[in-house]
């Protein structure tokens, strides 16, 4: 696949089965990282895979966090956040080793996690598998962030789920990028996205 069309027709998904990468090809995707903007070469990026038998384990760590943030979350919401994690291909904690001391801001450091992050979401695709980044109250839980092994100031980015996407899912259509870009004459651009 050319790089301009990987990137243009990238989506994300958690419609995903087996297999997942692994390997050298595994390597070379999680490599894509390394090339990732990074103002001071920190690399605050650390990742941590989970896969086979340690899925479920995972998967309990999450269910715990969210019964300890809220005791009556509903039985559903359980299950399905327990499915999601105990049956993903792969799942990539994605690590934030971040210095608050540095010179380089921590937001900088933060956006290099998430730049490094797209630069692997974007080599799954190209290489023929799929992901999806997931966030939410699970990222910020500091039990399940020191139990992957990122006790502050570090933290969770969040979890890529990796597999090989349905090739029947629905695909969402490319939003127009008109609406997302505006040239600047000296006065506040509007976007046609905002109105």
């Amino acid at each position: 696949m050319a790089a301009l069309d990987s990137l243009l027709s990238r989506s994300s998904t958690d419609a995903l089965s087996e297999p997942a990468p692994d390997g050298s090809v595994l390597e070379d995707i999680l490599s894509t990282a390394m090339r990732a903007p990074d103002h001071g070469r920190l690399r605050p990026w650390r990742y941590v895979l989970i896969r086979g038998e340690a899925r479920p384990k995972l998967a309990e760590l999450v269910v715990a966090g969210m019964l300890a943030r809220d005791p009556d979350v509903p039985a559903a919401k359980i299950e399905k956040r327990r499915t999601r994690f105990s049956t993903m291909p792969l799942t990539i904690a994605l690590g934030m080793h971040l210095r608050p001391e540095d010179k380089i801001p921590l937001i900088e450091q933060e956006m290099a996690v998430a730049a490094a992050a797209m630069n692997i979401l974007n080599a799954l695709h190209a290489t023929g598998f799929g992901g999806v980044w997931v966030t939410g109250d699970m990222a910020v839980d500091p039990a399940l962030a020191s139990a992957l092994g990122f006790d502050a100031p570090h933290g969770l980015a969040g979890f890529l789920f990796v597999g090989t996407p349905d090739p029947n899912r629905a695909v969402p259509p490319r939003r127009p990028v008109e609406d997302y870009v505006a040239e600047w004459h000296g006065a506040p651009v509007t976007f046609g996205a905002d109105k």
